[in-house]
């Protein structure tokens, strides 16, 4: 199993609404980075556990843990003319986005940004590194722990 850290805005997708979607499950769609991207379509596999980290709001952090549930596919909003996530260069022969379905494992805590900066534990930790804007990270297996740790929850 590997762990991830992957960014929603809340005002589009927080942890709130996964837990009222249908089987608590969402696409993670709008992925414009060729890193990140990667990421989903060569690293992640089913079953892998993933911080669920609300950004781009007042206060940026862990809002929960959630589970890759599905294998990469072509992100749909890649070819809508009316999504901020269009692209007119990709198609559907050819794809460059792609997503992975993620499912509620469990919404924990907050554990805010400045919390997880203040946490010697989590040093070298990717999301704390000077100028990373990546939606998507690996974590570490002992960040994993770390976090879970002072989420006040069982590895």
């Amino acid at each position: 199993m590997q762990y991830w850290l992957m960014k929603a805005e809340p005002d589009d997708v927080g942890i709130d609404d996964l837990a009222a979607m249908p089987a608590q499950t969402v696409g993670w769609y709008g992925v414009r980075n060729y890193q990140a991207r990667n990421f989903m379509r060569d690293a992640m596999r089913i079953g892998d556990r993933v911080l669920f980290y609300h950004s781009g709001c007042a206060e940026p952090g862990v809002a929960g843990i959630a589970e890759v549930c599905s294998g990469p596919y072509p992100d749909p909003t890649q070819f809508d003319p009316a999504s901020p996530y269009f692209d007119a260069k990709s198609t559907p022969a050819n794809p460059r986005w792609q997503q992975v379905d993620v499912k509620l494992v469990k919404k924990t805590r907050y554990l805010s940004l400045a919390a997880m900066r203040a946490a010697p534990e989590l040093e070298g930790m990717l999301l704390l590194a000077r100028g990373n804007r990546l939606s998507i990270t690996p974590v570490e297996p002992g960040h994993w722990r770390a976090v879970l740790t002072l989420l006040g929850e069982s590895a």
